[in-house]
């Protein structure tokens, strides 16, 4: 339903007191003006510039005063009709103890002479005292038909609106922008070049991101052709993404967890998922969501959260997500339950969420997270990454000797056990300090030696519950490491 539908419910149901929550005053003004028209319902507007105003003409009584304006209302109502004050930005002047006192007495009142108030506000403050005697409304950003409707208004001329294909990745672009924000867009895309293209939408939601401070929008140009390795985790994503049915909200994909040692290509790998489907790639650090106020935490979570589902259709991408949920079990004695409320409200979104937003969150060490963190529904499948085989390492090692400049036929060192990354760092030395690959060597250390014990803990525990991320199907490990002679010994003798 859209927002005059269900404000036409509420006023015949006799609502006295309404919140709407809009970040587009002039529009939901111009709306509500259209319906008092056909209602034949009397409308006064008030705000702290221009004072209370009925019909478009300014009353002199009680100028710019909220106070007067509230007890101006009783003067509108008539005997048998409905009279209607929005008050604009009110969640500036509604903490005041004379203003709480005067709002619920005419809300009361209201049900006698059919008078509502109307507080248009972005943001839903309601103090405690007046809680229970108003409903929240909530003005939706323009849906898809609507952003048609405003490119076809503002690209008038012939080839400034682009093909049927490129016109759905336009609104695509353009969804979870304001009306205000979307004519901007598409105005200086046509400023730009010649006609509507989203990149300048993208340039807009870019700022959006920038102002609230909780996400960055990673730019870069690698696909999937710069990361050796990971073919079942790259098709599989792949298909899922490029699937026709994703428009269907209960076929959209929800998301991959993905598990390994330290540098076997995971952020790698969100980041370059974004380019292979056309998608933007979010990066959301839950470090930043963390507040010094009590409930600031939990408000930029659930702000955070807003904003993703605004920018779909897009790539989350959430880092080491066991540092920043590893708490959760001890949040009550650690943190008075701020983690604990953080993670509760992510995971109702993840499991919840209707928006076309992709969720890819990587960490080192799963058994961290609580258990109900990869069940199923919140992520399409969990993969293990591990250290890369033989093939994987020989395209990564040509990947990076091209980068670096190196030269191709020089000998290369003993990769035993090593990751992308450590691959990476050798061939970086080698052009840093102009050295052979082979000296470069001696300032490697792979992980899989300096935290031997880790990486074999998590290898036991992904085998047979993580997908393989080099080859479909479920991941096993078997260990090369033949017996020791003790345990040898040991078990000869139980025979």
């Amino acid at each position: 339903m859209t927002l005059i539908e269900t404000f036409t419910e509420y006023v015949r149901a006799c609502f006295t007191g309404i919140w709407i929550e809009s970040h587009e005053h002039q529009d939901a003004l111009a709306d509500l003006a259209q319906l008092c028209r056909q209602e034949n319902w009397r409308l006064a507007c008030w705000d702290i510039n221009q004072g209370l105003q009925v019909a478009g003409e300014t009353i002199e009584s009680g100028g710019s005063d909220p106070l007067a304006a509230i007890k101006a209302l009783n003067g509108l109502a008539t005997s048998d009709g409905t009279a209607i004050l929005v008050l604009q930005n009110f969640h500036r002047f509604i903490q005041s103890a004379e203003i709480m006192q005067a709002l619920a007495q005419q809300i009361l009142t209201g049900k006698q002479n059919r008078t509502f108030i109307v507080v248009l506000s972005p943001v839903v403050s309601i103090p405690t005292e007046l809680e229970k005697l108003f409903v929240v409304l909530e003005h939706e950003l323009p849906h898809r038909e609507q952003l048609a409707e405003i490119a076809r208004g503002i690209a008038t001329e012939p080839g400034e609106l682009p093909e049927d294909a490129e016109f759905e990745t336009v609104l695509d672009a353009a969804s979870g922008l304001s009306r205000f924000e979307v004519e901007g867009a598409f105005s200086l895309s046509l400023v730009r070049q010649g006609r509507i293209a989203p990149q300048a939408i993208w340039e807009l939601k870019t700022q959006t991101l920038k102002k609230s401070g909780l996400l960055t929008l990673h730019r870069g140009e690698d696909a999937f052709e710069s990361l050796g390795g990971l073919n079942a985790l790259k098709d599989f994503t792949k298909r899922a993404l490029r699937q026709p049915e994703r428009n269907k909200p209960q076929l959209r994909p929800r998301g991959v967890l993905l598990l390994s040692p330290p540098g076997c290509g995971k952020s790698q790998f969100c980041k370059t998922l974004g380019n292979e489907v056309g998608r933007p790639v979010l990066i959301l650090d839950v470090g930043s969501l963390m507040g010094s106020l009590v409930g600031e935490s939990e408000k930029r979570t659930r702000q955070a959260l807003q904003i993703v589902d605004a920018m779909a259709p897009c790539v989350l991408m959430i880092d080491e997500i066991e540092k920043a949920f590893a708490g959760v079990g001890s949040s009550g004695q650690s943190d008075s339950g701020v983690s604990a409320r953080m993670f509760g409200s992510f995971l109702s979104w993840l499991n919840d969420h209707t928006s076309d937003v992709f969720v890819v969150a990587t960490s080192n060490d799963v058994t961290k997270l609580p258990p109900e963190f990869g069940r199923s529904e919140r992520f399409d499948g969990i993969f293990f990454l591990d250290l890369p085989g033989r093939e994987q390492k020989d395209q990564i090692w040509e990947q990076y000797i091209h980068l670096f400049g190196l030269a191709p036929d020089q000998s290369r060192p003993d990769d035993t056990d090593w990751t992308g990354a450590e691959i990476r760092s050798c061939c970086r030395l080698a052009g840093l300090m102009d050295v052979p690959l082979a000296e470069a060597r001696q300032n490697v250390v792979p992980v899989a030696v300096t935290a031997a014990e880790s990486v074999e803990r998590l290898r036991k525990w992904a085998s047979g519950r993580c997908l393989d991320a080099d080859q479909p199907g479920i991941y096993q490990w078997h260990n090369p490491r033949p017996q020791s002679r003790r345990s040898i010994k040991h078990n000869s003798s139980l025979n």
